[in-house]
């Protein structure tokens, strides 16, 4: 049913990248020009789903833009439009777009407009003259000084938080060599073997670390007490340097058994006993308390 005016003017066709031929996968918008609609009317387009015909895809759907508005007639320019596209090569037909007008009235006008050929083509190849070139490697830009600018500053931030790191670790180890400077042997050697006081050291794996640990401590503590170079020699060595101090027989015996099993543990992967671990730290503390008061009485005598 048609009211007021009837007839079958074009739609439109146009190409959204203008070349002198429509290439696939090219988008054209597709629709109707309305000149003066009467203000406040509304338009009534076809449905359209994800096809406009046969391998005519809709890429957008209907809008409606407002190209001109005549105050004094109340009327407006409109323009209704969708956005197609082919992925085929081929002549399309698309199909005739009938709109209808609502108008403020109560009246419709039903617009007729005619559907537009559209041949879509492939771009030809010169086969005589085609040569296939192997894919083109990624552009690469030369580096701006801007872009390296945050990782030089990354670098100079790091490189400055490790000197403060290692300035800090140095001035703390100084220290603590001042302070074992100041203090006595024995008191440096039963400082360093109470560090390794609790169980938690008996551990298979961590057995090699303890033992090195407490030997180290009564290694220093004989080359301050005795004057030999303990630091560098064997087991045998040390304790034939000892053969004739004043250390009770008894009490050497026991430390050359510590220092031997040492070895056992750090070297032949021998894993101590409870009770043999047990033994090491009050053994050491006796070496250091004894042969300090052995000092002590020898002081005593002289005064």
């Amino acid at each position: 049913m048609k009211e007021g005016m009837n007839h079958e003017p074009e739609a439109y066709v146009n190409q959204l990248q203008p070349r002198d031929s429509i290439l696939i996968a090219d988008q054209l918008e597709y629709g109707v020009d309305l000149p003066s609609i009467p203000a406040g009317s509304t338009l009534e387009l076809p449905e359209v789903g994800e096809s406009l015909c046969d391998d005519v895809l809709v890429v957008r759907p209907w809008a409606i833009d407002t190209l001109k508005v005549h105050r004094k007639q109340e009327t407006m320019d409109l323009k209704a439009s969708l956005v197609v596209t082919s992925f085929d090569e081929g002549e399309y037909l698309l199909p005739g777009i009938p709109v209808a007008v609502h108008r403020p009235d109560g009246k419709v006008d039903t617009l007729q407009f005619k559907g537009q050929d559209v041949l879509y083509c492939t771009i030809p190849v010169d086969t005589a003259s085609f040569k296939i070139h192997d894919i083109k490697g990624q552009m690469r830009y030369p580096v701006t000084f801007m872009e390296l600018l945050p990782w030089i500053g990354g670098f100079l931030l790091l490189a400055a938080l490790a000197a403060a790191a290692v300035y800090f670790w140095k001035k703390h180890m100084r220290k603590l060599e001042e302070a074992a400077r100041h203090d006595p042997p024995h008191i440096v050697a039963l400082r360093k073997l109470d560090a390794y006081r609790g169980d938690k050291y008996w551990a298979a794996p961590r057995q090699k670390a303890f033992y090195s640990g407490v030997t180290d401590a009564l290694r220093e503590y004989m080359c301050a007490r005795y004057g030999i170079s303990a630091m560098e020699m064997t087991t045998a060595e040390i304790f034939q340097a000892l053969k004739d101090s004043d250390l009770p027989e008894d009490l050497k015996t026991e430390l050359r058994d510590l220092f031997e099993r040492s070895d056992y543990v750090k070297f032949a992967k021998y894993v101590a006993t409870d009770q043999e671990n047990a033994l090491v730290l009050p053994l050491g503390v006796r070496f250091v308390t004894t042969t300090y008061q052995e000092d002590i009485k020898e002081e005593s005598n002289v005064l």
